[in-house]
This record gives C-alpha cells, structure tokens and sequence, in this order.
C-alpha cells in the first residue's frame, strides 16, 4: 500500500472537496440540543434539504444570511439551531386519522 506521500495531486483535491461537504460536527450537536431525538433531527434535516434544494418558492430559499460556501444539510442543521426551523410532533390520535385517510378501501 502506498503512502499519502505518493498519492498523485488529484486525491488530496478530492479529499479536501468531500472534507468541505462532511457535516459540521457542531451543527449536529446544536441542532440535536433543539431537536432531543436523533430519529427526527434526520427527518427534519431530509425534509428541509430537499426543499432547498428544489429551488424556485420561497421555501427553497434558506432563513440564515450567512450561508456562502455551506452545504444543504449543514444550512438545514444551522436553520434548526438557531430555532429558524422548527418541528412539530403529531398527537398519536391525529397521526392515526392521517394513515387512515391514506389508506386505499378494498
């Protein structure tokens, strides 16, 4: 196996690119604080990254002002943080009604 040393240029370019894209680890941890499970800080963020990057609509647009060179997920992370974005969990009588309305009757 050779070493880092005699990598050629192109792999410290691409490791350095998806070092860039890696999520903020401090994000994370502020985010979990607001959020408590980590269950539903993965569907939040999902949600909210799909939504910025969809583009056009004044959802697809992110709540911070600073946000030159982040990516989706940690924009998404630093919206929940800052309590920008935030969730709402359904009573177990309303998610039951929502499923049930859902279903397709025989």
């Amino acid at each position: 196996m050779t070493g880092a040393k005699d990598a050629p240029e192109w792999w410290f370019v691409a490791q350095f690119e998806r070092s860039k894209k890696a999520l903020n680890a401090d994000y994370c941890k502020q985010a979990l604080e607001k959020v408590i499970n980590p269950n539903i800080l993965v569907n939040v963020v999902s949600r909210r990254v799909r939504q910025l990057s969809s583009g056009g609509g004044g959802s697809s647009r992110p709540l911070i002002q600073e946000c030159a060179g982040m990516g989706w997920a940690d924009i998404a992370l630093l919206e929940i943080a800052t309590g920008k974005l935030g969730w709402e969990m359904l009573e177990d009588t309303e998610a039951a009604d929502m499923a049930a309305k859902k279903r397709k009757k025989p």
